[in-house]
């Protein structure tokens, strides 16, 4: 890990009766806490070290089961091995075919327990790392776009089984210093899953990412090249996707920020229909000092 740097790694699922989704996120070098921007800001050189400023995020969504929980965590509370990483009271680790969430965390306002274990059963491991900067400092990583979750939860108590994707991302550099804003979405339909991927970056240049996933493990690059403006959200962060011409709108609004939205879409993509989980990020309102003096209060600060 470089010193100011960030890895994460990514889960999300949405239930076969379309109720409930989840996202489960792990950092080492939590790109959007506050008190990581603080050490940076600090340091001559902003290199604060991420062992400093591990977190877990989980956020449920859906009757009965609403819930979001973004828990950072100093080096005392971190272990790391090859096939596993522990933060705090929760882990992500491969067993056999599985990815392995286990999570047992407390809301930064109230304290209200959320705790479960979460099964990802990947169709394939077919990606390669990708890079999304040209200076190669930023990769993303598709590791299991096509997957299935079975999720049991004790705090709420909810059982879910869905759809489910994985990927991881890493930088030697915080997000900021390379992006402005991205897009991203993921979404599965039977045997495939798709990814688009549209980032600005901070030397004027884009990033313009799809890919077609399938099962098998085979992967297609995915042309979409209309662009569909999906509407502000409450904060008025503006939200857009790509499809292959048809229509896209939100069907729900999973979570809505001032810098950042999560969004559950119904869109157009290789001739299909599909239900899309869809994020809107802007870098520049995250770096405001508005934005900065908000986040404390999100954050529960364990260890």
């Amino acid at each position: 890990m470089a010193p100011g740097g960030y890895s994460w790694w990514y889960l999300d699922a949405l239930s076969d009766d379309g109720r409930h989704g989840l996202t489960i996120i792990a950092f080492i070098g939590s790109v959007f806490s506050p008190y990581y921007a603080r050490a940076r800001a600090r340091s001559r050189w902003g290199l604060a070290d991420p062992l400093e400023h591990c977190a877990i995020n989980v956020a449920l969504y859906g009757p009965g089961a609403d819930a979001w929980v973004l828990s950072e965590y100093g080096p005392a509370e971190v272990e790391r091995s090859a096939d596993r990483l522990r933060v705090g009271g929760s882990s992500v680790a491969w067993e056999g075919d599985c990815l392995l969430v286990r999570f047992d965390e407390r809301t930064a306002v109230f304290g209200q327990r959320v705790a479960g274990v979460v099964r990802l059963y990947p169709s394939a491991l077919p990606a390669a790392p990708v890079q999304i900067d040209r200076r190669g400092r930023h990769t993303w990583w598709g590791v299991a776009p096509h997957a299935r979750v079975e999720a049991e939860l004790t705090h709420p108590g909810l059982r879910l089984r869905g759809s489910g994707y994985h990927d991881a991302n890493f930088g030697d550099e915080p997000l900021e210093a390379a992006f402005l804003d991205w897009s991203w979405s993921r979404a599965s339909l039977g045997e495939r899953a798709t990814v688009l991927y549209d980032a600005r970056r901070v030397d004027g240049s884009e990033l313009r990412l799809g890919r077609m996933f399938h099962s098998d493990g085979r992967v297609e690059e995915l042309a979409a090249p209309r662009r569909a403006l999906l509407g502000r959200t409450r904060w008025l962060l503006p939200r857009s996707t790509r499809t292959d011409g048809g229509d896209a709108r939100v069907l729900r609004t999973l979570e809505d920020t001032p810098f950042y939205a999560r969004s559950e879409l119904q869109t157009s993509l290789a001739g299909s229909r599909m239900v899309a989980v869809h994020e809107s990020l802007s870098l520049e309102r995250f770096a405001s000092p508005m934005v900065q003096t908000m986040l404390p209060f999100r954050i529960r600060r364990g260890g």
